[in-house]
């Protein structure tokens, strides 16, 4: 994700959802879902989730052309213990389903929903060590 998204008004895809607040805040209700949800939770037995969920805010901010901070493992090596566990592309559109209805909660537009969902699925291949 080399490309920062932008719009024609040259503001980032982070500016237009809300910044750090709404990137904090779609951190914590994604992975509420995603614990919650029994199809993909015991991919997060053994992980510190306070530690994920940092990353995971740095991760977002980064891919949604915020300020860059990610310094996590790239994302074939993140996961390629999970993909040994099985992850497949069926877990890959849970957290997809979980990533929307995040961003829907938090009332934000469905084209920024859409850029984001872009942005993800831009991951699909290297998450899946394929």
């Amino acid at each position: 994700m080399s490309a920062t998204p932008e719009t024609t008004t040259g503001n980032t895809l982070y500016d237009q959802i809300g910044g750090a607040a709404a990137v904090d805040a779609a951190v914590d209700i994604f992975y509420r879902k995603v614990l919650s949800d029994y199809r993909i939770n015991r991919f997060f037995d053994d992980i510190d989730m306070e530690e994920q969920a940092v990353k995971q805010k740095a991760f977002f901010t980064m891919a949604f052309g915020g300020p860059n901070t990610y310094t996590g493992t790239d994302m074939r090596n993140a996961h390629a213990r999970l993909v040994k566990m099985g992850l497949n592309n069926d877990h890959f559109n849970i957290v997809m389903e979980h990533l929307g209805a995040t961003m829907k909660e938090l009332n934000v537009p469905p084209e920024l929903i859409a850029q984001a969902a872009a942005i993800a699925e831009s991951t699909r291949n290297d998450v899946l060590g394929k």
